[in-house]
């Protein structure tokens, strides 16, 4: 058996240990550059977007009306004599023509038989003046009677043809008087309580104010716009009260009631006043409403909301998304590599939620609508959220709210 020195057979070991030296080492190198502190990233500040919308926007404004009766009429007593009765219900609905009160007729049927008999007598007289007057002319030709004879007989037939004819206008007369005692409904609508009671004398010398007829199956509300609003409107070329065929909506209005409940039917805009009121800068507007059921009173106050125009293809965004400072109004957008930019833009009216933009935005954009008060342009952001489609309509009935300044 051959025998090696002692210093040959350590010399691999010592190799050996370096070796797992350099190793360990190595692991540990690793394992510390792995668990040593990482150094934090900025962290990005988040925002919500939401896309600008194009749509048809209806501006509106709100003012305060109130209902008046299309027709308001006062049935009064037309000649004198004592009320006998009364025909209707107080409160109720009454048709044109309908008998209302009956004043006590007889002077007035007396009155209407003397014009009558008088009348016969003249026209009996006109008749045997007629009847002379045959008989002397033919006899005038024959030179029996004397001219003056034949004037006489022509005059006599004149004043009895003239007395018939004043006879029978004061038969005219006095059966139209006989007829005023018999007061009518002059329109269909409903009647209010009686001013006088029965037995009363009523007419030119006593009370001739009876009751009075409203017809209010249709209503009228005034209210008053300012002188802003017609300037408005010219801008748009709109003209109040006039009918315009050559665009496809026409100023209504929509009432709200006492109990804050909007009333179903729609009114029409159908008059405007030509001059505006110095002493307080409005003008008179008037609006005709179908009142069917009668819910609507004439006297009451109500809200009232003007269909004042109609933005075609308008541009929108929530109101919130947008900052107003002294240099203008400015939004925030988002570009396609998620940085931000600040643009100015033009404002028109408000939408619910939402605003119409003038200039500035195109349709389908990103803006910023919330997490925007510590950006600057040109940052760096990321979205944690977005309004979606659906969500970023106007109320859900596209109208526009355009409040008086």
């Amino acid at each position: 058996m051959r025998l090696f020195p002692l210093k040959s057979r350590l010399k691999p070991n010592k190799k050996r240990s370096i070796a797992a030296l350099v190793c360990v080492a190595i692991v540990l190198g690793v394992y510390w550059w792995a668990t040593r502190p990482q150094k934090p990233l900025p962290e990005l500040p988040t925002v919500v977007v939401a896309p600008v919308k194009q749509d048809n926007v209806e501006i509106y404004g709100e003012y305060v009306g109130r209902v008046r009766a299309q027709q308001f009429v006062e049935v009064r007593a037309r000649v004198e004599g004592y009320l006998e009765s009364m025909l209707f219900d107080e409160g109720t609905y009454v048709s044109k023509n309908q008998v209302l009160f009956v004043i006590n007729q007889d002077q007035y049927r007396t009155r209407a038989d003397k014009a009558r008999a008088q009348l016969k007598k003249d026209e009996a007289q006109a008749l045997k003046a007629d009847r002379d007057l045959k008989r002397i002319r033919p006899l005038f030709e024959q030179n029996a009677a004397s001219q003056l004879d034949l004037d006489n007989a022509e005059a006599a037939y004149e004043s009895a043809e003239a007395s018939v004819a004043m006879s029978e206008a004061d038969l005219a007369q006095a059966e139209l008087q006989l007829g005023y005692t018999i007061v009518r409904a002059p329109l269909s609508g409903h009647i209010s309580e009686r001013n006088a009671d029965l037995g009363t004398l009523v007419g030119p010398g006593g009370k001739s104010l009876l009751a009075t007829v409203v017809k209010s199956d249709t209503v009228l509300v005034d209210f008053s716009m300012t002188a802003l609003d017609y300037l408005k409107s010219k801008e748009r070329n709109i003209n109040l009260g006039q009918q315009d065929t050559t665009r496809s909506w026409q100023p209504y209005i929509t009432i709200t009631l006492a109990d804050n409940t909007v009333y179903p039917y729609k009114g029409l805009v159908d008059f405007a006043e030509p001059q505006v009121d110095p002493q307080t800068g409005t003008f008179s507007v008037r609006a005709e409403m179908p009142n069917p059921k009668q819910v609507l009173l004439p006297g009451q106050f109500t809200k009232v909301k003007l269909l004042r125009d109609v933005r075609e293809g308008a541009v929108t965004v929530p109101l919130k998304a947008v900052i107003i400072e002294k240099g203008g109004a400015y939004i925030y957008t988002l570009r396609g590599d998620s940085t931000v930019e600040k643009r100015f833009i033009e404002l028109g009216p408000e939408v619910g939620n939402h605003v119409v933009v003038e200039r500035g935005l195109a349709p389908n954009e990103l803006v910023v609508t919330e997490g925007y008060h510590k950006l600057r342009p040109g940052m760096k952001v990321e979205v944690v959220g977005s309004l979606p489609p659906e969500a970023d309509t106007h109320g859900g009935t596209n109208e526009a709210e355009e409040n008086i300044q």
